[in-house]
């Protein structure tokens, strides 16, 4: 098989690594997403990033999800594809639990956490959704609106260097 490399002057940007790794995150542990996983590292690490935060990104990006986790990210990378609304059973940090409706914009993850960006219907505004505070997710057919990845987190336009 040959190695196929991309231009250093057209690195993935943080919106395609993200959607890069949503993809292979819930994807399980077989040997495809091992494979899988391990080209996103190689990905990272030509990107010559070295800090803490970046480090234990990295870790989070490329470890499998639980399968509970998983399965609620399988329909969350649905909702943004197919530009719906997904309904959220969120349980924030206080232990309170609502039931959210959000146009999914995109994912990301931080440190060791991934989290769901979006306009929540609830809240008239933008908030990020931590994984595992997801309890549970529902698909809707409701159309969501379109909003661009750019708008709601400024460095997701930028190219990494």
């Amino acid at each position: 098989m040959a190695n196929v490399t991309k231009s250093p002057a057209n690195p993935l940007t943080t919106a395609e690594i993200a959607a890069l790794a949503l993809s292979l995150a819930h994807l399980g542990s077989g040997p495809q997403a091992t494979a899988a996983r391990l080209g996103l590292r190689h990905a990272f690490e030509q990107l010559h990033l070295d800090d803490e935060v970046v480090t234990t990104t990295l870790a989070t990006l490329t470890e499998p999800m639980p399968d509970a986790v998983a399965d609620r990210a399988r329909t969350i990378a649905a909702a943004i594809t197919s530009r719906m609304v997904v309904r959220l059973h969120y349980r924030d940090v206080s232990g309170r639990v609502t039931v959210r409706e959000v146009d999914p914009v995109t994912c990301m993850v931080h440190r060791d956490h991934w989290y769901l960006v979006g306009m929540c219907r609830l809240r008239r505004g933008i908030r990020a959704f931590r994984f595992d505070r997801i309890i549970a997710t529902e698909p809707t057919f409701v159309p969501a609106r379109p909003h661009l990845a750019t708008d709601f987190l400024p460095f997701q336009g930028k190219r990494a260097a």
